[in-house]
This record gives C-alpha cells, sequence and structure tokens, in this order.
C-alpha cells in the first residue's frame, strides 16, 4: 500500500521541525528572563507548527488511492 503525499516538502518540513525545536526552546528562556507574560506567545506559535506537523504526518499515512475530505 502506497501513501499519500503530505502537503509540506522534504525541506519545509525539516523547517517546520526546526522552528518548533527553537520556538519551543525560547519559551523556557523568555519566561526565565522575562518579568510579564509574554513568553506564552512562544508557545501558541509552537502548537500552531506543531500542529501543522501533526495535519502532514496524518496527511501522509492516508493511503494514495483514498478520496481526500475537500
Amino acid at each position: 500500500m502506497h501513501q499519500g503525499p503530505g502537503f509540506l516538502t522534504p525541506r519545509q518540513r525539516r523547517l517546520a521541525w526546526l522552528g518548533f525545536l527553537l520556538v519551543a526552546a525560547q519559551a523556557p528562556v523568555s519566561a526565565k528572563l522575562s518579568a510579564d507574560s509574554s513568553w506564552l506567545f512562544c508557545l501558541v506559535v509552537a502548537l500552531m507548527v506543531a500542529t501543522v506537523i501533526i495535519a502532514d504526518d496524518a496527511a501522509r499515512r492516508r493511503p494514495a488511492s483514498a478520496p481526500s475530505s475537500d
């Protein structure tokens, strides 16, 4: 059974992972260094990027012959 293609190219996927790791690592550093709650923005961005990566994984795991829900 063939896997369906995701909507991210391999390069975009690597950049998404890199962005996720950088933003997720920045959040605790920002929380430690700043007095306000602006570090929550880092968590929101990391969650948005993680959602895109998970959606791409789901699209890749779908068989190529399965119809899309579009």
